[in-house]
């Protein structure tokens, strides 16, 4: 019987059924809406695209494919450091600690599963608040012990991201279920490009710039009454 279970993996954690909590995120969207910003498909479609290119991409894409490498070679003070790295980047708090919530609740969920001593060491530190447990770094670290390729890890983080943004639109009324699936079909293109732009950049020159989607995140959390955590 044929033992490479990787593609049910990939399959299994980027569904909504897996629990991180993507589905409770607008990522901004929410805010955008309630003050008339976005009203389109188009609108909807190009946000999306602005923030995996000037966020996801160099900076979460970054630190998932170097954390997988360490990961790889059972270095978790790397791992820790890119972590570390990658949450000083997240200037939100409201959109940090959600980012947090997601990577320990997929870690909590594949450690009831899997057995590995390198998942036990990471979460171990976890547990002791000597790392963040950020969304990318934990998907890196579970991808890397299930067999499954950094680009495709890489790939699942891009995925979530979407969806959960799209999932927010569908709520908010924005857009029906058949556009929020066209939305996902013209975005295939830009995921993997910037996928393929990204996998082979160093911890050191990871970067993000989008300061107005920043401001749109801060607004969001000082507001009142909320259906969505970012």
């Amino acid at each position: 019987m044929n033992t490479d279970f990787s593609d049910l993996s990939i399959m299994q954690m980027s569904d909504s059924f897996f629990p991180t909590g993507l589905y409770t995120m607008s990522n901004g969207l929410e805010t955008l809406f309630d003050e008339k910003q976005i009203q389109t498909v188009d609108q909807i479609e190009e946000l999306i695209t602005t923030i995996i290119s000037y966020q996801l991409g160099p900076a979460d894409c970054v630190a998932l494919s170097n954390s997988y490498d360490f990961a790889k070679s059972n270095d978790v003070d790397k791992v820790i450091q890119c972590d570390k790295m990658l949450y000083s980047m997240k200037l939100v708090k409201e959109s940090r600690d959600a980012m947090c919530r997601s990577g320990s609740q997929m870690i909590k969920c594949v450690k009831s599963f899997t057995n590995n001593n390198f998942l036990d060491l990471y979460y171990k530190e976890i547990s002791k608040s000597n790392t963040p447990a950020t969304h990318p770094i934990v998907i890196a670290v579970c991808s890397s012990i299930l067999g499954i390729e950094k680009e495709k890890a890489a790939m699942m983080l891009l995925y979530g991201f979407t969806v959960s943004t799209i999932g927010a639109a569908l709520r908010l009324g924005l857009i029906d279920h058949i556009q929020s699936q066209q939305i996902l079909h013209n975005l295939k293109p830009h995921m993997v490009s910037t996928i393929e732009k990204f996998m082979s950049t160093s911890i050191e020159n990871m970067w993000q710039f989008a300061p107005e989607y920043d401001l749109v995140q801060m607004t969001h959390e000082q507001k009142f009454s909320k259906m969505f955590i970012t």
